[in-house]
């Protein structure tokens, strides 16, 4: 009891001094939050080397730090898919996708938001919407941030689950409400410091916890093999990794990761094609530091702690075994961070596109079609329904929050799955294919993400990320025979008319 009331002042402190620090940063970037321009993206007022690595802080969420080494904490050594591929397959998808994103985002002009950007592509305001309304899936993975933070505070503090909900969603609504995507660019800049030199603190801890000396990796495998030979092969006997297709799919997902609009809205962020280098290579060793090296403190936890009742608790209860309290209290701290700093992205993501795409596109014109109000009045207006968004979000978040989901892992991938089966399709053929068209995309919005809901929803696919490599290959076929179709339709008109003419 003595050692968690340590807990609980040290860590209360950290918390307090973060609290400070981002209400800060929030005045600070108030005067660059007061447009749409500024709020979402913050065009040119961060530095890319920054930028890139608050892309890697809100890739590692509290399922990279918590779910995953639950995972681990398991499947053993299959779990290593996993984290392999957020370096490897995630920086390569980056690496592809974002000089083209980033060269006809700045050919369109004024774009804020991935709706938005496909929305100009196929000059489509109906594709703008649907996109905007298939992101509100995100906030199955805000649910997922604030479980994995509630779940931190309750293991490590001893505060009731549902208070840390709200202390998480409390503090990241000031913050991003106050200084947009300014304050979220750089905490979350610094928040990837912090969590990288966490990530390091759990993989040297390794030597102590496990023993073997520099052979400390063989001595892990040893012991998780005692335990269950299945824990150390290379394809698990049950859960995601449980055959190669299974990893594969794994794979699928994490190439598209990058796709998700709280990440493409970081290189929304760049103004100069030269800064799109810093950012990428910062971004790629920020996604190696997070992702790689935690995932064995999660199988060094079963190691030490057989039997945990939630294995999302894994790595809590390592770093409280291996490291002395005020150690405790930095790693948690920058645990908290890692939670955080996804949390602030996707609620700026979202909140984005509902006053971008859904408030301007839908609303605004119906509101005030007899009023001529310039586009500085309309985009202030615009601001001000982004920024009441932002509290119906953590409100909503909060209460799906109350429940506790069996797999934090789990819930985070659905949303994302959700989105990524409707928009990899329209994103990736729009990049190099004559024929795309509108009503191709539209169609591949409906029906990718509207299979993925059905083969989950109804369990016709076991697994969430089998279920979204068959919804965006479903996606793809889709698209491209209503593209085509649609093209030798207009082709054969245009031959029609020009026949009556002549």
């Amino acid at each position: 009891m003595e050692e968690q009331n340590i807990y609980i002042w040290l860590i209360g402190a950290l918390l307090v001094i973060y609290f400070v620090f981002t209400t800060w940063l929030g005045k600070k970037g108030a005067i660059h939050s007061r447009t749409m321009k500024g709020f979402s993206i913050a065009k040119g007022k961060v530095n890319p080397w920054i930028v890139g690595v608050s892309f890697g802080a809100s890739y590692a969420s509290a399922n990279l730090f918590l779910g995953v080494p639950g995972w681990a904490y398991t499947y053993g050594a299959p779990t290593l898919w996993w984290t392999l591929g957020c370096f490897g397959i995630t920086w390569l998808g980056l690496l592809l996708f974002t000089r083209t994103f980033w060269r006809q985002g700045q050919k369109m002009g004024g774009i804020l938001t991935l709706p938005q950007w496909l929305g100009k592509k196929y000059n489509s305001k109906l594709l703008q919407v649907m996109i905007a309304v298939l992101i509100l899936f995100n906030i199955y993975y805000i649910v997922g941030q604030n479980v994995g933070l509630a779940t931190m505070f309750e293991t490590v503090m001893g505060i009731p689950y549902t208070w840390g909900i709200a202390i998480g969603v409390i503090i990241t609504i000031v913050y991003v409400s106050l200084g947009g995507a300014f304050a979220q660019l750089i905490s979350d800049g610094i928040q990837g410091i912090i969590m990288s030199v966490t990530s390091v603190l759990l993989f040297i801890s390794l030597i102590w916890t496990i023993g073997g000396g520099w052979n400390f990796l063989g001595k892990l495998q040893s012991d998780l093999a005692a335990i269950d030979p299945n824990l150390v092969q290379p394809v698990a006997t049950s859960g995601p990794f449980h055959s190669g297709f299974a990893i594969l799919t794994i794979q699928w997902l994490l190439f598209s990761f990058v796709l998700l609009p709280h990440l493409m809205n970081k290189v929304l962020t760049l103004d100069d094609e030269k800064q799109l280098r810093p950012f990428t290579l910062s971004a790629g060793l920020t996604l190696f530091f997070l992702s790689v090296l935690s995932v064995f403190a999660g199988m060094a936890a079963r190691v030490l702690s057989p039997g945990l009742a939630a294995a999302d608790g894994a790595i809590p209860t390592y770093i409280m075994e291996a490291f002395p309290p005020i150690i405790v209290a930095v790693i948690v701290a920058g645990l908290i961070s890692a939670i955080l700093s996804t949390t602030d992205s996707l609620y700026l993501g979202i909140t984005s596109s509902i006053g971008n795409d859904l408030y301007k596109t839908l609303v605004v014109p119906f509101l005030y079609k007899d009023k001529q109000l310039s586009k500085q009045e309309i985009d202030k207006k615009v601001v001000k329904a982004t920024k009441v968004s932002l509290v119906i979000i953590g409100i909503v978040s909060l209460y799906m929050s109350i429940e506790r989901p069996a797999s934090l892992a789990l819930l985070t991938q659905f949303g994302i799955s959700a989105i990524i089966s409707g928009i990899i399709a329209p994103i990736s053929l729009g990049y190099f294919w004559k024929y795309a068209h509108k009503y191709g995309a539209i169609a591949s919005v409906i029906f990718g993400s509207g299979t993925f809901m059905v083969l989950t929803g109804f369990e016709i696919v076991p697994g969430v990320f089998e279920a979204l490599f068959y919804s965006s290959i479903i996606g793809f076929a889709v698209m491209i025979a209503v593209s085509l179709v649609t093209a030798y339709a207009i082709k054969s008109t245009n031959n029609k008319l020009g026949n009556r003419t002549a």
